[in-house]
């Protein structure tokens, strides 16, 4: 049963990752995650080359410690295509997240329901291997029944967690 878990714990803290990076109208430095500026011919993430900060709810500064690394990220953030401009005061550069729309919002929370869909298939995705498992171990009927029954508790517990996440996406993208 532990290992079916982790994989279910993995599957949750994957649709977190994934969560984090649906803005809702206010800075975060999640936004970046994922995001790779050249440096020196090889792709490093932002957050390995410069300092993030969030100095108001909707503007984040990046400074980065080598003021070389400047262009390559601005650049990296442009071919992100996160809807927001960069701009380069020549020290560091600002994002600006603009105020969202109702439609745009909308589209959000559409996005977060995928993620949560795609979490919920991998989610039995698990069960299936799980069960398929149980099934070759050969185990007295009893037994094995329990042990399904057990697999399907845990789905519904994980399936009930991820409904859950999404909700509280879902209230966050729709707060002004």
């Amino acid at each position: 049963m532990n290992d079916w878990e982790k994989k279910m714990l993995a599957t949750m803290d994957s649709l977190k990752n994934k969560l984090l990076n649906i803005r809702a109208g206010r800075a975060n430095p999640a936004m970046l995650n994922g995001i790779m500026a050249s440096y020196y011919g090889t792709p490093t993430p932002i957050q390995s080359l410069a300092n993030i900060t969030v100095p108001e709810a909707r503007q984040l500064f990046i400074k980065p410690f080598d003021k070389g690394a400047l262009k390559e990220i601005e650049k990296a953030i442009y071919e992100a295509n996160l809807g927001i401009n960069p701009t380069n005061n020549g020290e560091m550069i600002i994002l600006t997240i603009p105020e969202l729309t109702e439609e745009r919002r909308k589209e959000y929370v559409k996005q977060a329901k995928a993620v949560g869909e795609e979490a919920k298939v991998a989610l039995r995705n698990i069960r299936q291997d799980a069960n398929n498992e149980i099934k070759a171990l050969e185990l007295p009927e009893d037994e094995e029944k329990q042990n399904l029954e057990e697999v399907q508790e845990l789905i519904v517990k994980y399936n009930k967690l991820v409904d859950e996440e999404i909700k509280l996406k879902e209230q966050e993208l729709m707060q002004v």
